[in-house]
């Protein structure tokens, strides 16, 4: 089955599911249809405009199917005339039901941004790093009617640095997204025979992000907050206030030896000191250094003209 190109809908909505459709666009697989969320209200003139995947498809003259939901039977017959051998499926944010699941010859395969049965659910990116997590990779796995729970059919690896925001590591995994979609593809039907149980004990969620949990916590330990703010880049930011207005943290880091041994320290959230490098603030543990910041109404600046403009050191972000 391998060696005979296969028709295939692909379901993707945001910018993480262009590299795979590009990739099967590519390939000698056939694109029958592409499936993505309607066109949503976006920039300041609210404008409906299409998804990143939407305008790839309509480049490349594809079909495009933009259904409120799965579960319409009219919607699942127009999915159905498509005859497709198998459904690709990448952050498309439709739940498929299992008579979709169970449309194309060879069901439906998902790929995920996490080492399954690590971080099932909305936000694996940005909670493994949350976490401190080594690695991280992709999963292309078989789909069922769980949250994340199918069998497992090929995985690839990646290590968090400490320099990995989300963004970044959004933009490593996708185009490895699209290698393993096709590494799955070239042995399919021995990868799908092989395919691995996900072991529940180690299930953990990646809950969707909220702005609430953005909000900095200065008593927390150094190491939290770094990993937070890398986390939380691009979206939703994480953010602190001062003197009553809120200031987001864009960048920031942890302080060399020789910057630990000059900077004294102080209360919880207090500007310690404010040099080139940026602004030193105090958290639970050890002072941080705050390298790019954004005022309210402003864009995002270097923290230490931030900071020489206002006189903060000593002043208090809550």
């Amino acid at each position: 089955m391998s060696q005979t190109p296969l028709r295939i809908i692909f379901a993707g909505t945001p910018e993480f599911s262009v590299a795979p459709l590009q990739a099967l666009i590519e390939s000698e697989h056939e694109v029958v249809a592409v499936y993505t969320q309607p066109d949503r209200p976006a920039g300041r003139g609210r404008k409906l405009t299409a998804s990143p995947v939407k305008q790839v498809a309509l480049e490349h003259s594809l079909p495009v199917e933009q259904p409120l939901s799965l579960r319409d039977e009219d919607a699942q017959k127009v999915l159905a005339d498509y005859h497709a051998d198998l459904m690709v499926v990448v952050a498309y944010g439709l739940i498929l039901p299992e008579v979709v699941l169970n449309t194309p010859t060879f069901g439906c395969i998902n790929i995920h941004a996490s080492l399954l049965p690590r971080w099932r659910g909305a936000a694996p990116i940005q909670r493994s790093i949350e976490a401190g997590d080594a690695e991280t990779g992709i999963t292309i796995m078989k789909m069922d009617i769980g949250l994340d729970t199918g069998d497992m059919i090929y995985k690839v690896t990646t290590p968090i640095t400490a320099d990995d925001t989300a963004q970044i590591l959004h933009d490593r995994l996708s185009p490895m997204g699209s290698d393993a979609l096709m590494a799955t593809l070239a042995d399919f039907t021995t990868l799908m025979t092989n395919a691995e149980k996900q072991d529940e004990s180690l299930v953990t969620y990646a809950q969707k992000l909220n702005k609430a949990e953005a909000e900095v916590n200065w008593s927390e330990n150094s190491a939290t907050l770094l990993r937070k703010i890398q986390a939380f880049n691009p979206y939703p930011i994480s953010f602190t206030n001062l003197e009553q207005q809120p200031l987001r943290i864009w960048q920031a880091r942890a302080l060399s030896a020789d910057e630990n041994a000059s900077i004294s320290s102080g209360a919880c959230g207090e500007v310690v000191e404010v040099t080139k490098a940026g602004m030193f603030v105090q958290t639970g543990d050890a002072v941080i250094c705050l390298q790019q910041v954004q005022p309210a109404g402003k864009k995002a600046m270097n923290a230490y003209d931030f900071a020489q403009a206002r006189n903060l050191k000593g002043k208090q972000l809550q």
